[in-house]
Formats: structure tokens, sequence, C-alpha cells
């Protein structure tokens, strides 16, 4: 891995958003930083292809065990870097072993099939990886949505090339680097490069990358998409869209608002699933509202680190600017303020809207803030109108006492991921995780998706003997 001192793109501070300390410095790469980073995996990669599967899956069995050995310390570090709280740290180290656990099992796992063929022939389909993957993370759960595409990569016998967001970039890539590294991982099939828009670019049209996987917004999502189709790459997106929780009038009040609010709160609601639309039955929703403004009120938000909190900062100022800009907007537009709405310094009151409608911008866009926009339906086909008025969902959730009410309602909706009597923050490591329209573009990850996304096939046919042919 290149060293960071050295990289051309000069240094940058890593703030822990819940205090403003310094907690690190690195190096930011430029173009030519990955131009040598992708030559020396490329180069890597022909050697690991060769390691045999036993070998590989025991670096990644070693790799979880270091998480788990070091889960205090790594924990801690990424609560701070992220601005989360102490549980979400934990959440990100044991999610970090599973996946671990999950890689270390794809070596030994069967990688193509036998196909019907003529007599004499043998016919094969077998999955060859890609070569070097590119890794483009964000800043909100940095370990998880980048392991979760790294360890498949390698164990699929790909190289990796990261770039963590330059806000994140120790748990989002070099905690990672580390963990592999001392668990055995060969010199240079991983690579870590902290970088802005130059490096990224760098990295999606560099021709020995011919993958490029892709977590964060749907406007950089957009220019990845370009550029790789542009240069004929595999890309997989997710992005995030509009995810909806709807709550029908039979529902326990207290049970579907903790699903709210954990569904809306969570992590400061910084999460490409989190209940953007909470679309509630009109015979309830005054009910529901009283709960949710009281669980608002009360949440206590501060430092995630060092206090008994259930909300930490938003990652920076732009972030909370936004998030603040798209609230009062909304307002303006006449949704009703019912709590929160504004901040100190990071930290944002956990907010309440209701009245929201289609046209506010709450209802629109991806908030990425601790936000609960409620929406009132009168009839179960309004509900799903509502719900599927979108470019694009990732997750949607249906609580009701009726289970084949809230099923047909799910099947109606059109998301990657529909959760009954449940909220629509889930995600359990070997499920397909993915979305259509702007959720992402139609691919998935995690579980058996792991083997469509890192590899691509190659047919081979065998004879004994090469045939004579009428020319």
């Amino acid at each position: 891995m290149l060293e960071h001192a050295s990289l051309g793109g000069g240094e940058r501070k890593v703030i822990e958003p819940a205090t403003g300390q310094v907690m690190c410095t690195v190096g930011i790469a430029n173009a030519a930083d990955v131009a040598t980073a992708t030559q020396a995996a490329a180069n890597a990669q022909k050697a690991w292809v060769a390691v045999p599967p036993r070998e590989k899956a025991d670096v990644f069995r070693r790799a979880g065990a270091l998480f788990q050995q070091h889960f205090d310390e790594l924990a801690l570090y990424a609560t701070r870097e992220t601005g989360g709280i102490l549980p979400k740290g934990q959440h990100e180290i044991r999610e970090a072993i599973t996946i671990c656990h999950l890689a270390a099992a794809m070596p030994l796992q069967s990688q193509g099939h036998v196909l019907p063929s003529v007599p004499g022939r043998i016919s094969i389909a077998r999955r060859m990886p890609h070569g070097v993957v590119g890794v483009i993370s964000p800043f909100n759960f940095p370990l998880i949505l980048t392991l979760r595409a790294v360890a498949p990569a390698l164990a699929a016998g790909n190289a990796v090339v990261i770039k963590p967001d330059t806000r994140t970039p120790v748990t989002g890539g070099l905690m990672i680097a580390r963990i592999f590294a001392e668990a055995g991982l060969p010199k240079d099939l991983l690579q870590v490069l902290p970088g802005d828009a130059e490096a990224g670019e760098a990295l999606v049209t560099d021709p020995l990358v011919p993958m490029i996987a892709f977590t964060g917004s749907p406007a950089v999502g957009r220019r990845i998409g370009e550029l790789a189709g542009k240069h004929l790459k595999k890309v997989s997106l997710e992005l995030g869209g509009a995810n909806s929780l709807i709550i029908l009038e039979d529902a326990d009040l207290d049970v579907a608002a903790s699903n709210a609010a954990w569904g809306a709160y969570l992590h400061q609601g910084q999460i490409c699933m989190a209940a953007n639309r909470i679309i509630v039955h009109e015979s309830i929703t005054a009910q529901l509202l009283q709960r949710l403004v009281a669980k608002a009120t009360h949440l206590p938000v501060g430092d995630g680190a060092t206090g008994q909190v259930a909300l930490g900062p938003l990652i920076d100022a732009r972030q909370r600017d936004r998030v603040h800009a798209i609230v009062q907007d909304s307002v303006r537009a006449g949704a009703k303020l019912e709590a929160g709405g504004t901040y100190d310094g990071l930290f944002y009151k956990p907010t309440v809207l209701s009245g929201v409608k289609p046209g506010m911008r709450v209802f629109d866009e991806e908030t990425f803030g601790p936000v609960a926009n409620i929406i009132t339906f009168a009839t179960d086909e309004e509900a799903v109108e509502l719900a599927n008025n979108n470019t694009g969902s990732l997750a949607s959730a249906v609580i009701s006492k009726s289970v084949g009410r809230a099923m047909a309602l799910g099947q109606q909706l059109k998301s990657g991921m529909v959760h009954i009597n449940d909220q629509t923050v889930n995600d359990d490591c070997v499920n397909p995780f993915g979305g259509p329209g702007i959720a992402g573009n139609g691919t998935s990850v995690g579980g058996t998706s792991d083997w469509e996304e890192y590899t691509q096939w190659q047919w081979m046919t065998v004879k004994d003997t090469a045939p004579m042919f009428p020319f």
C-alpha cells in the first residue's frame, strides 16, 4: 500500500464531529497516486488467484478474529470518527466480523457449473474474478459499507482499491487495511486512497479497474454510472431514495411510534434505509403524532462516545445546513413543525414534521438527517400511491396486526427490500441488498448476490482431441 505521507494530493485533518478535535492526519491521493496503486494491485492479483482456497479462507478467519480481539478499541474509534453513539460503533465491528466469516466461506464454495454437452466434450461455466475492483464508500457506516464490498471481492479472487470518504478514512479504509495486513493478506492486494473527486474519477476511469462498487448519494452515483458506462465497466451502485414506513389503523400505537422513531432517528437519520416517509392512517395520526413528539422531545442528543445519548452529531456543517434548509423549506411550503428543527453546533434535535405532502422537499428528497415526516392516508390504495411516489426506494415497511393485509400492501411497493411488522433499517449481511431507480441500478450485494457482483462468467469446453472440420 502507498505510504500516505507520500500521496500527491497533500494532507487533511480528520475531525471528530462531536468535539471538533483532530483525530489524525491522512494523505490525500491524486490521479497519479491512483494509477500507481491500481498497477500494484493488478500485479498482486495475479498471484492471489493462484493461492489455494483454504489459504484464502484462513486470511478472512484471521481478520475476523482480529476485529474481535480489538473490539472495544475499534468500536470506540468508529464511534468517534463517524459521530455515532457507542452501540452504533459496536454494531459496525460486530458486522465486520460476520462479513469476514461469510467471506471465509466463499473460496470453499462451488464456483461454477457443469453444463449439458455432446458426448466426448465437457462444458463448464466458471466464475472468474474481474481483476481489480474499485470501492468508493461513504461516511455514515464506513466500516460495514466498505468491507461488505472489499471482503467478498477479495474472496472471489480480486484485488481491491478503496477510496474512502475523507471524513472517515480510518474506519472506512485504513482500519481494514491494517487488519488484513496483520491477517496475512498479500502485500499490495488491498490499496487505500483517501481522496476527492479527482481520485474518484481517476479510479472509475482507470483501465486496470473493470468494476466499481459505489455507495453514496444519487448525484455522485449518476456521475459514476455515466463514467463507468463510457468506459464499459461493471458498476454496482447503492444510493438511497425515499423509504416509506406505512402504519395501518390497527397497529399498536406504542409499538408503531417506537418503530417510527428508530427508523427515522437512528444514527441521526444518516442511513440509506432511514424511514424518510412515515405514512399513517388518518384515524390514528393524532395519537401517533403525540407519541412521536414525546420521543423526539426527550431523546438525549450529545457526544455518543462519552455519554448515554440516543443521537450524536451530524457528520459536518455542510450536512447540518442541508438538513436545516430542507426542514425550513418544507415548513414554508406548509408542513407543521411539531418538534425539533433546531441545532447546537452539529447536534441537530430530533425533528417531527406533520402535514407533509408531495412537492415538499422532505417528501421528495432524502433528508439524511433526524427528521420524521408524517404523511396521512385514508385508503390502502392511497398509502401505496404515496409510498411509490418516488424515483427509487431502497427499503419499505408496513406495520399492522393483519399480516395478510400488510403483505398485500408490501407486494405493491417498489422497493428493493420490504419488511412486514418492522421498520425500514434492516440488513442481515446474507440478504440481497439493493434497490431500483435512484436507490441503485438494480444490483444487489450480500449473500449469493456477491458472486454475481464480484465475478464474471467464463464458458470453457474441453475435448480429448481437436476434431476435423469440413473446411
